[in-house]
Formats: C-alpha cells, structure tokens, sequence
C-alpha cells in the first residue's frame, strides 16, 4: 500500500455538556485529523491528544509539529506491505504514542479499505457489537449526580463510571451505591491521589466496585502496587500503560488487575492488541477507555474493542451524548447499552466534509504530491 499524501488539519467542537475531572473541566475539543491517501483511496485517523499536556505530555500542537515535520517524512512516497510495516518505519522517534496512533490508525483504515474488509476482523475481533459504559464527570451536587445516573441507567448503559478527585469522592459513591445497590459501578481518579489517601481508598473498597481506575501517579507502579495489596477492589490502570511492557510489568508486580487499553495512549491498534494479549495472558480482562473522541477515533475504539478479552463495557457511548453534529455521516448510537460496529471496508465510516470544511482552524497541512 502506496502512502501518496497526507493531510493534517485541526477541528473544533463544542461538547454539549460541561465535562469536569480532576483535571479541570472541558467545554470544547481540538481535534487533530489525519487523512491517508492512497490509491484512490482514504483512510482517517484521529489524534486524541489535548489542547493542554494534562493526561500525558503531548498535546495537538506538540503532535502536529512532530506529524509534520518527523513522523510524514518517513511515511508520505513510500509502500508498506502491513502497518507493523508503517510502525516500523515510525520506531525510531521515541514518545509521541498519540502522534504515532493518529497515522498508524489511518493506515489500518486505509490498509483495510484496500482490502475490502472490516477492520475488526483483520485485528482479530470475535463480535460486531461492543458494550458501552459511561463516564459522568463530576456534577454540581450529589443529587445531581443522581439524576445523571439515573438518566444513563434508563438508557442502558451497561456501567456507570464516576469521576472522582479529593473532597469529591466517599460521600457521592455511597449516595449513588445506595440509590442504585446493582449496577455496575466504578470511579476514576485520573491520578488524583496519594498513597497517604489509603483511608479514602478503604472506604472506597466497601461500595462494590467493579475496579478503581488510575488512583495514583501516572508514573508510579511501586505504589499502585502497594495499594492494590491493601484492597479487595482491583485497581485498573490507564495512564500508566503506553506499551504492552508496561501492561506486563504492572500485572506481574500486582499493581492492577484490569487494564483500560486507550489506542492512541499506546501508539496504534498494534500495541494496543499486543497490550490485549498480555492482560489476557495474565487473565487480567480489558476494556477500551475514551478521550472525548469525534466520529473518527470512536469508530476505531469500536474495532478495537471486538477482540476477545475486551470483556467490559468499554468508553464508547453514544456520540449524540457528546456532539451536537458528529464528524461523520454514519450515526453512532448505542442502543439498550449496545454499541454496533459500523460495517463497511476500514473502520465503515466516512468524513461529512461540509461539516469538517466549516469547523476548521487554521489551513490545513499538506504533505505529498
């Protein structure tokens, strides 16, 4: 597969609701998109990278930077007989897993449309429907909490995922375990806390939690380990794993029993099915994680998420819950808690161009004849 050219360009799009985490909260995304040419055909990939370096250290500027002026050259004019090709090519820039993934996701599309296939099937996925869970960022009050709960339990979701942070933690998991005592429940701390917070994190450990995900530091498996031994509820880690070395080493260490596989996280859906086959050696099950994604990424996260030990609901809710008017023309929509793998040759979803012209910032960038 002959890679002609690529285009980089950056949307905008405001979300319709206040998303609040640890973090901060977020009314709008930058998105960075990549289309790959070749052949008379295209392939779309989507960097998840934010505006800010808070999750990780990249961000859309960083990742455009080094897209344009390190990844593409090494990409644009040249043949790949797969992507662990392309990947290859794309080794010896270390970091920028996010960068990487943009492109290397583009060229699965691509590859895949080339062949006339649904991209699920050449990674190895076992099912065209998916699971869908949802994260609910931290609300005003307990009681809307509730209400926000309520609403997405009516809806389906198969898991209710809450934000958490110091201060707002113990007091709204009791309240919303004790209104809905059966659901599938879990909390994300986005590395919120301290190793010195175990009081929060026994408290925690009575509700009936499905998992604890990223508690501690992004950087710091010695004390996640340290946690884990300390709780019956298993910690799931998600900023800490960029590779499938680091999913080993952290199953092998005991500092998590789930792992949350995020494909621009780990550099591609390569990585990503190699993060899924180690947890699956250690009978640690995985579910996909989300970013806010457009149309692009979550039709990725949804093939993604058809290989056998993505036994959890994933981060892939409906995409009317986040946009107002997607990027692409195929609706994403779960219903009864059910997402569909879209059908169709490479990730089955195409760019509504009108849309995309008009969100636009800045000129795009062109690299390639």
């Amino acid at each position: 597969m002959r890679v002609e050219r690529v285009e980089l360009r950056v949307v905008r799009m405001p979300l319709n609701f206040v998303f609040e985490t640890s973090f901060g909260s977020t009314t709008e995304r930058s998105i960075l998109l990549v289309t790959l040419y070749g052949e008379g055909l295209e392939g779309y990939g989507e960097c998840v990278a934010d505006e800010a370096p808070l999750y990780r250290e990249e961000t859309v500027e960083t990742a455009r930077s080094v897209l344009s002026r390190s990844i593409l050259p090494r990409v644009v004019g040249r043949d790949f007989a797969n992507p662990e090709a392309l990947v290859q090519s794309m080794a010896p820039i270390r970091g920028n897993r996010m960068a990487k993934a943009a492109v290397e996701t583009a060229f699965w599309d691509l590859w895949a449309r080339s062949l006339g296939r649904p991209l699920w099937q050449i990674l190895g996925g076992v099912r065209q429907e998916v699971a869908a869970g949802v994260s609910l960022g931290i609300q005003p009050s307990i009681e809307a909490t509730l209400e926000a709960v309520a609403r997405h339990v009516a809806q389906g979701y198969r898991r209710i995922k809450l934000k958490i942070r110091p201060g707002w933690d113990v007091a709204v998991v009791e309240a919303v375990r004790e209104r809905f005592p059966d659901i599938p429940l879990t909390v994300d701390a986005n590395s919120a806390y301290r190793l010195s917070d175990l009081s929060t994190f026994v408290a925690l450990d009575r509700l009936g939690l499905d998992y604890i995900e990223q508690p501690l530091a992004f950087d710091d498996l010695h004390d996640h380990a340290l946690l884990q031994a300390r709780l019956s509820t298993p910690i799931c880690l998600d900023e800490s794993i960029t590779s499938a070395r680091d999913a080993r080493i952290a199953l092998a260490m005991g500092a998590a029993r789930v792992i949350n596989v995020k494909v621009g996280r780990v550099g591609g859906h390569l990585e990503a099915r190699r993060v899924h086959d180690v947890a699956a050696a250690f009978d640690a099950p995985v579910w996909c994680g989300g970013m806010l994604e457009a149309g692009i990424g979550r039709a990725h996260n949804l093939h993604i998420s058809t290989l056998p030990d993505f036994t959890k609901p994933g981060d892939v809710a409906s995409a009317s819950r986040y946009w107002a008017r997607d990027i692409i023309r195929e609706p994403l929509e779960a219903h009864d808690g059910i997402m569909r793998v879209p059908d169709g040759p490479g990730i089955g979803v195409t760019l509504d161009r009108e849309l995309v012209e008009r969100i636009t910032v800045g000129d795009p960038v062109v690299v390639g004849g």
